[in-house]
């Protein structure tokens, strides 16, 4: 019996891989232990994600340039900081916010500017400002964290809308948002014609440099919204809120499909790669395994995804020679 074609489409795409893995991966640890498929813990996964998601479609759109950023987890710190000091002072959540916006957008900003301008390779630009942000945000606090005075500022990172928590419905409208502008949108072709070839657009006409620092941009006021919930659900500003976190979101989105070389992968595939993380880590410590192995566990899928990465590139090139 001849399969239909939708049904052959969705066999052999990369996101039918991602799924049934993800699939698996939520029947095992259900196995293990029956607290997983809990409405509360259910719950908790999907608010976990959403931090990670907030700050992946930036990152998305960043690593689709051929680019990466660094500096998402230093810029939480140091975004929750400023949003909890500007919330204490002005007694406005809707203030906070706005802080909290305009300084991830000063970071993206920076880091666009030093790719574009300085000529200084993603990799390094991030990793100095990663350093620059953390130490700013340690100076400032003398390392001890703020405590939030208005209780209404909890509400956005605990508070719920309806049987969803608040972060989870920000990452599902932001999801939609930009899948419609990487997919429909001049930027979204933009994005995906520089990093399949940076010179050939820049030939073909493409503002390859200030669409390079917009999207800097709004991968920097991504991560300060994620930073932003993040201090509102501690009710605090931690400087050492977010370490390690860039290494999760860069491990997710390449575990979705996309590539680090730029100009393939969707944010479908981004959001599955996301969820798979976050069971992960969520299984790992309803199994009470230790935090150390969490560390291990977390390489391993870094070192997964980016063979996953290789592979994808090799198949394609196999597909491209073959017609």
């Amino acid at each position: 019996m001849k399969r239909p074609k939708f049904l052959n489409a969705l066999l052999h795409s990369e996101q039918a891989g991602l799924l049934i893995a993800f699939v698996l991966l939520c029947l095992v640890i259900s196995f293990l232990t029956p607290v997983f498929l809990t409405g509360a813990n259910i719950k908790n996964v999907l608010r976990d994600a959403s931090l990670i998601a907030i700050a992946g479609i930036g990152m998305v759109m960043i690593i689709l340039l051929g680019e990466i950023d660094l500096s998402v987890g230093s810029s939480q710190a140091l975004v929750g900081i400023l949003a909890v000091a500007m919330l204490n002072q002005t007694d406005s959540v809707g203030v906070a916010l706005l802080a909290a916006l305009a300084t991830g957008a000063c970071i993206g900003l920076l880091n666009g500017l030093l790719v574009t301008r300085a000529k200084i390779n993603s990799l390094i630009a991030t990793l100095g400002m990663m350093a620059i942000l953390r130490g700013t945000a340690m100076v400032s606090t003398k390392a001890v964290s703020i405590q939030a005075e208005i209780d209404l500022f909890a509400e956005v990172g605990t508070g719920y809308l309806g049987p969803l928590p608040i972060p989870v419905l920000i990452a599902l409208a932001l999801f939609v948002l930009f899948y419609y502008v990487l997919h429909h949108t001049v930027l979204g072709r933009y994005i995906y014609a520089i990093g399949g070839n940076a010179s050939a657009a820049r030939l073909s006409g493409l503002a390859v440099d200030r669409t390079r620092v917009a999207v800097f941009v709004i991968g920097g006021m991504l991560a300060a919204l994620s930073g932003f919930i993040l201090a509102s659900r501690l009710n605090s500003g931690q400087p050492n809120a977010g370490l390690g976190f860039e290494l999760q979101v860069i491990a997710a989105v390449i575990l979705g499909g996309i590539s680090l070389t730029g100009g393939v992968g969707t944010l479908g595939g981004a959001f599955i790669g996301i969820l798979i993380l976050t069971v992960l880590n969520n299984g790992l410590v309803l199994l009470n395994v230790s935090s150390f192995y969490h560390d291990i566990a977390r390489g391993v899928v870094i070192i997964l995804a980016v063979y996953l990465d290789g592979r994808r590139k090799e198949s394609l090139l196999k597909r491209l020679l073959k017609s």
